[in-house]
């Protein structure tokens, strides 16, 4: 499902699970992607694109199949920093279905998913 070529690759994103509407990808730590080296805390831009993908791969997920698309809107919640050093895992999931809209919503953890790093939810368009 993910492959280490492109944005994706380049950042260290891996498969964790998936099911009928979800997916979890996972995001190790790494220096290269700390924000502020003072506090060790990721940077924002690694976690965005984790969850960004995450949400995109549940509606195919949920479609049963690939379909071209594109991200309309994903609004994320910081909610607190992620702990340096520990992975984060995204959760991605699809809900919701038009002809052309899909709508998504996830939550990134370090660990504990009682606990989470950020929420997001967005809409993607299919483009074919």
């Amino acid at each position: 499902m993910v492959r280490r070529v492109g944005h994706g690759g380049a950042l260290g994103i891996h498969y964790v699970a998936h099911g009928a509407h979800w997916v979890e990808l996972g995001l190790d730590y790494q220096e290269k992607l700390v924000g502020v080296a003072e506090t060790g805390v990721l940077a924002s831009g690694p976690i965005i694109s984790l969850m960004d993908m995450a949400t995109s791969m549940a509606i195919w997920m949920k479609l049963g199949r690939f379909r071209p698309q594109a991200t309309l809107d994903l609004r994320v919640d910081y909610l607190r920093p992620a702990t340096p050093g520990r992975r984060i895992v995204g959760r991605g999931e699809c809900y919701g279905l038009t002809k052309s809209i899909a709508f998504v919503r996830g939550t990134a953890h370090d660990g504990d998913a009682e606990d989470p790093v950020a929420h997001v939810t967005g809409t993607f368009i299919g483009t074919e």
